[in-house]
């Protein structure tokens, strides 16, 4: 019986396999912008290519985004009234480049920040005294 050993000849063209999760393709819409102060602001909606436990991968317009850089992620993102979201501070770890001209973004998910909850603060009038 041979024995097949990952990366030897004859095993599945599965190299530099790094994740540690599988992954499932589901769209799910986020809000992305950078958590540093001192980069330039953007605001970034999208959907989610695929999820892992760990990472994301999406597509973007976005040309800002770079290796390394640290990110606000909203997730689940809607902007309805009850929508209850976490935010989460995570990495980028991946950029390409595709043919389309966008850019494939993955990013790794360093930290959960908290609940977000959506406030209207146009509520009802005070009463007067």
């Amino acid at each position: 019986m041979k024995r097949i050993t990952p990366g030897s000849p004859g095993s599945p063209a599965r190299q530099n396999e790094r994740r540690g999760s599988r992954r499932c393709k589901i769209t799910q819409l986020m809000r992305l912008r950078p958590s540093d102060p001192e980069r330039e602001h953007f605001e970034d909606l999208r959907g989610t290519v695929s999820v892992s436990r760990s990472g994301v991968y999406f597509h973007t317009s976005e040309p800002s985004y770079e290796i390394g850089m640290r990110l606000f992620v909203t997730m689940p993102y809607a902007q309805h009234l009850s929508t209850m979201s976490r935010e989460y501070l995570a990495e980028v770890v991946r950029r390409d480049e595709l043919p389309t001209g966008m850019y494939g973004i993955g990013f790794k998910i360093l930290m959960e920040m908290g609940m977000q909850h959506t406030y209207s603060f146009s509520g009802p009038p005070l009463p007067r005294k």
